[in-house]
């Protein structure tokens, strides 16, 4: 190839990088256009009178509304979660309206934590004390439908329909079988007696610790679910444990109304016309119904809820979900909160701020960079109150514990204070299964810690030396926090997970109360008569972000479908993969 060759070879391929990079930029500008034209085609014309409030109760209830990429729009592809705050809204807004009949539970297999769905509960109950009425219908009736169901004035089942009550439960899995066989050695070091998470890599099943924590938050939440339930259907607590202990799914349906388990056995079709003479329309009309976010998209929606937008004290809602990692995204609490922390305190158009927590924890070199991020907060002088939803335990209460004020619900899951580190040890796994060995050559006997070979009992203390500090460091922070004496701090932490109620009554949080409460009151003990919330990070993000960051969301939606009842498994392996070595972690989840 002679030079001229050579140049023109190379300013072809140039020009084709060049000519691509237009055609891709021309691309995402076309699907930004199609976006907006898009939104501009829907229309929100406002509700009709003799409405009904249709609340579909048949995916997940998350925190807050989940933005829709643009890709996913494109696609037809539907978010089919139920946000809290949204639902809340609505049914607050509904309550009001001269448009809005009653509303409609249509229930069929919502998943939602307990203290979320006790929140739901005592947002209908609102709702009926407007002097509207509300129905629930089910093909069957799952525990957590029931418990949103029972606040219905009308609960109807399909004949053939079943009701299922059993009470709540706390589940784990056990890797310890699966680790032994594969030949990993996990090395553990923690504080705490009751720091459980380490367990299912070392036993095969729970210690006596954990098994008498675990009963003793466990009985009063399920406390709180049969007095819920009981009040709804105008039942004692105790005949509610009887149908759990009954195995009340199982009973044949048409004992269900004399039970007073539901109000009556009809079809849905049956129950769509009934639902009309309710509304007061014609029985040859089509149903008015309307979901929430159809109704909170209203013009005159819009304008009460942003009746208070020109408040000059804005609350700030941060909103904390999922496992603490050094980096995330929606559904994980990462490293880009820091700074979004330090922004709201810079910023002089927030007034206060609202930290809602929805986890388990996760890394403690995380957790304390949000809660020195927090601390800087507080320095401003502007007032920081934290929200616990369904649970806010070891790590989401290291984040939450600085707070002026917290409140966290009757059924939260709360406290976890401890730490734990974890580091497997695979030279058995290497050399059983693999025909590997390894050797390390070094200058110092510490200068390689390996997970091919076993701490040293020199590096094991080490390891438990860093631990130790770590959780000195951990019950510092509460004690600062909630003023009190370190040793009423270690008191109660040891790992040790608390209900709500009994968090109220050892101090770790000050009032039982949901998000709303918690905002009402930041703002009447800070003298705002008035305010406005802003809600971060932005759900919606950006537009490059609406363009591009969808494939996560997509993947674990697409896998949590086919793995179906195994998808807890899943996230518990990816989690473990996901961990740091030093962690502030709940050990398990409430079964509803």
């Amino acid at each position: 190839m002679n030079f001229k060759q050579f140049c023109m070879t190379t300013l072809a391929v140039v020009a084709g990088i060049f000519i691509t990079g237009v055609l891709s930029m021309f691309g995402m500008i076309y699907m930004m256009l199609q976006m907006i034209l898009l939104n501009l085609g829907k229309e929100h014309p406002s509700t009709e009178r003799q409405s009904i409030l249709h609340i579909e109760l048949s995916s997940e209830i998350v925190e807050r509304e989940q933005g829709t990429t643009i890709m996913q729009q494109l696609q037809g592809i539907e978010n089919n979660s139920i946000s809290l705050n949204r639902l809340l809204d609505a049914l607050k807004i509904a309550s009001t309206d001269p448009k809005i009949e009653g509303v409609y539970l249509d229930c069929g297999g919502v998943s939602a934590g307990v203290a979320t769905l006790m929140s739901v509960n005592e947002a209908i109950n609102t709702f009926r004390k407007s002097g509207k009425w509300v129905a629930a219908y089910a093909d069957s009736y799952a525990q957590g439908d029931y418990i949103l169901a029972s606040a219905a004035d009308s609960l109807w089942l399909n004949p053939v329909g079943e009701v299922d009550i059993h009470g709540v439960g706390a589940g784990l899995f056990y890797f310890k079988g699966l680790l032994d066989k594969l030949g990993v050695d996990v090395q553990v070091f923690k504080v705490g007696t009751y720091k459980s998470a380490v367990e299912p890599f070392l036993l095969t099943q729970p210690s006596e610790a954990n098994i008498r924590q675990t009963r003793e938050y466990l009985d009063p939440i399920w406390a709180d679910v049969r007095t819920v339930i009981a009040a709804g259907r105008n039942v004692s607590p105790e005949t509610i444990n009887t149908w759990a202990d009954s195995i009340i799914v199982t009973e044949d349906p048409a004992n269900y109304p004399d039970m007073n388990v539901v109000s009556s056995l009809r079809y849905r079709h049956d129950a769509e016309q009934l639902l009309k003479s309710m509304s007061g329309i014609d029985s040859d009309d089509e149903l008015r119904l309307v979901t929430p976010a159809e109704y909170l998209n209203q013009s005159y929606a819009h304008k009460y809820q942003k009746e208070t937008s020109k408040a000059d004290y804005k609350i700030a809602v941060l909103y904390a979900v999922g496992d603490i990692v050094q980096q995330g995204d929606e559904g994980i609490i990462g490293a880009d909160m820091t700074p979004l922390i330090y922004e709201l305190a810079d910023d002089d158009n927030i007034s206060a701020l609202v930290l809602r927590v929805n986890s388990g924890g996760g890394s403690a070199y995380a957790s304390e960079q949000i809660w020195e991020a927090l601390e800087y907060f507080k320095s401003t002088g502007k007032p920081f109150y934290a929200s616990m939803g369904d649970v806010a335990a070891s790590g989401g209460y290291y984040i939450s514990c600085g707070a002026d004020k917290i409140f966290c619900q009757p059924t939260t899951l709360t406290g976890s204070i401890g730490i734990f580190g974890m580091v497997p040890n695979i030279e058995g796994l290497l050399d059983k299964h693999l025909g590997v060995t390894s050797y390390t050559i070094a200058s110092n006997p510490n200068a390689i810690m390996s997970i091919t070979k076993p701490f040293t009992p020199v590096q094991r203390r080490a390891m438990q030396k860093m631990i130790d500090r770590g959780y000195e460091t951990f019950v510092g922070r509460c004690a600062e926090g909630r003023g009190m004496p370190v040793d009423s701090i270690k008191a109660i932490a040891e790992g040790r997970v608390w209900a709500g109620t009994k968090a109220l009554e050892i101090g770790l949080v000050d009032r039982l109360g949901n998000l709303e409460d918690c905002i009402m009151a930041l703002a009447e003990e800070n003298g705002a008569n008035s305010y406005s919330i802003i809600e971060y990070p932005d759900p919606e993000g950006s537009w490059w972000e609406k363009l591009i960051i969808n494939n996560a969301q997509m993947k674990q939606d697409a896998i949590k479908k086919e793995l179906g009842t195994a998808y807890p498994i899943y996230k518990s392996i990816e989690s473990l993969n996901n961990m740091d070595p030093i962690q502030a972690r709940m050990p398990f989840t409430v079964i509803e």
